[in-house]
């Protein structure tokens, strides 16, 4: 199931304990697992820098030893049987072989001919916190983004192989424990993460009730619901891509990078060193008022506004979020700033693709405007900026519709992506969105409980904002923010102030 190599190193704050490689605790006889080619979805993410999660998960009272005697185990056998059982790729490699035309993920069989040293299985790092607060770093307030990159596994990337996921388990001494998970871009979109990991906590957890069971009580067999066994299928997408725009995003990488075919991301937009995080909420509250306050004013101006506003939590959340954003950056009003966001096409495709599905399947979408766009709203719509994003949003998801098909996709796209990326990194303001309201991230429950929050830490490189759904089930949203102190200062003060004027 697993090798381990045991060394002791003090980093960022961290006990390194064990590096370990969980391996498949069976291999499916399933040769299309094998070898598991790349489709357009992906390779339109082929250089992004990975996706990074965290996990705090509070148990109070939590020693070493129990933590080393009890969860440890139950969580590597239980991640060994979810490989083993359905997501055998995710212990593979993506390499690029000399003779290929694209990526691809492979799982080498034991005795298989191998040309590299390459190691089946999940990285897995075991740590432990030396003065890290827990309560701090599971809480919303304004926290050193440094500090969550100890809790955060490296996901190995070198220029002829990568990782596709790595775990990170890290104590917190009688407070609880985090789940640090790093995955690919061009392997993973956010549906299909959440997937992996509620596979991974449904097995555990059950495996946990198991043994607490009597005799009479115990399962005999361990399986997951339906809704969480993937399908690797990638014929859903290739057999409907005769255009080959899978080749077409890899040719468009290999013009950005200078024909370089080496599998290395894009180095970081941020320096993290000089950023801070913190979490804020806009309560089903909040957005009832600003969807009011939203038609109200549509209303008013319906003669000049014949689109119907699409203003769902999505759209509502990113219109305030975005706003004050904007206006806490201050700068130049002739600046230019981008609205971006994925949306999930498995349902718009036609033919749809399962909603099982694993892999990629979601595509960009952005809007070029202006900063001033943002202030110069009349201030008798109480609304500061916000009406104006929101309509841009509305136009942006009302124009994805449904009934997509990949031949109509548009042969640009990524490059048009590259030169947005391009004005972001001289002087433009991106404003993305990672993370959904849809995912239940505080649904997984490995069998000590929810968790008591959920980070995307990768946000301090990329710019974006994350959101999720609010952990206390009451309607709201989480909106996580990566910025320097000054704006962090700023977005706080403008967050507050419009949330005041909103209620009047």
């Amino acid at each position: 199931m697993a090798t381990a190599t045991s060394s002791i190193n003090t980093i960022n704050r961290v006990k390194i304990h064990e590096v370990t490689k969980i391996t498949p605790m069976m291999i499916p006889d399933d040769d299309e697992l094998i070898c598991l080619p790349l489709t357009l979805f992906d390779t339109y993410w082929l250089k992004f820098l990975p996706v990074e999660r965290l996990f705090f998960y509070e148990v109070a009272d939590l020693t070493w030893d129990l933590f080393d005697s009890e969860i440890l185990p139950k969580l590597k056998h239980s991640l060994s049987l979810t490989l083993g059982l359905h997501y055998l790729p995710l212990a593979g490699h993506m390499m690029w072989p000399e003779h290929a035309a694209k990526p691809a993920i492979y799982y080498f069989l034991p005795g298989q001919d191998q040309k590299e040293d390459i190691v089946n299985g999940v990285t897995v790092a075991v740590a432990e916190s030396e003065g890290l607060d827990f309560d701090v770093l599971s809480g919303d307030g304004i926290r050193q983004a440094v500090e969550f990159r100890a809790l955060t596994p490296q996901l190995s990337i070198s220029d002829n192989k990568a990782e596709v996921v790595s775990i990170q388990i890290t104590l917190f001494p009688k407070q609880g424990f985090c789940i640090g998970i790093s995955n690919h871009h061009a392997f993973f979109d956010g549906r299909s993460t959440m997937m992996f990991i509620k596979s991974w906590a449904y097995l555990c957890k059950q495996y946990l009730d198991m043994e607490n069971a009597s005799s009479q009580q115990q399962q005999t067999t361990i399986c997951l619901p339906s809704e969480l066994i993937p399908s690797f299928d990638r014929a859903f997408i290739n057999e409907n891509d005769p255009k080959g725009f899978d080749l077409v995003y890899v040719n468009n990488w290999l013009s950005f990078t200078g024909n370089d075919r080496s599998l290395k991301v894009l180095p970081s937009f941020n320096d993290v060193n000089k950023l801070v995080r913190a979490t804020y909420v806009l309560t089903r509250a909040h957005l009832k008022k600003l969807r009011d306050k939203l038609l109200l004013l549509e209303d008013r101006n319906r003669q000049t506004s014949p689109n119907k506003l699409h203003l769902s939590t999505f759209v509502l959340a990113c219109a305030y979020v975005f706003t004050c954003m904007v206006k806490a950056r201050g700068g130049e009003s002739d600046r230019d700033v981008i609205l971006a966001f994925t949306a999930d096409y498995r349902s718009r495709l036609d033919p749809p693709v399962p909603t099982n599905y694993f892999g990629n399947c979601v595509g960009s979408h952005t809007r070029l405007v202006k900063a001033r766009d943002f202030v110069e709203e009349p201030a008798a719509t109480g609304l500061g900026g916000v009406a104006f994003v929101a309509h841009k949003l509305s136009e942006m998801v009302q124009e994805i519709g449904g009934g997509l098909t990949i031949q109509g996709f548009d042969e640009e796209k990524l490059v048009k992506l590259m030169a947005v990326m391009q004005r972001v990194s001289q002087g433009g303001q991106g404003l993305g969105v990672a993370g959904s309201i849809h995912f239940d991230v505080y649904g997984s429950d490995f069998g000590w409980g929810r968790p008591k929050k959920v980070e995307i830490v990768s946000i301090d490189t990329t710019g974006a904002v994350s959101l999720a759904e609010s952990r206390h089930g009451d309607g709201g949203v989480e909106v996580g923010l990566a910025l320097g102190k000054q704006d962090m200062d700023n977005f706080a003060s403008f967050f507050d102030q419009g949330l005041k004027d909103l209620i009047v």
